[in-house]
């Protein structure tokens, strides 16, 4: 999933990392090779 906002949460399913958009540059957030998740609040 492309980050699209500032402000926008993600997570990872499989180390459980979190991280918050802090400046949208475009592209997808990896980590432990897969795509992060974005939390829905």
């Amino acid at each position: 999933m492309a980050v699209s906002r500032k402000g926008e949460k993600y997570r990872c399913e499989i180390c459980g990392n979190e991280v918050v958009v802090t400046e949208v540059g475009g592209g997808t957030l990896v980590c432990c090779g897969e795509d992060m998740t974005l939390i829905e609040e």
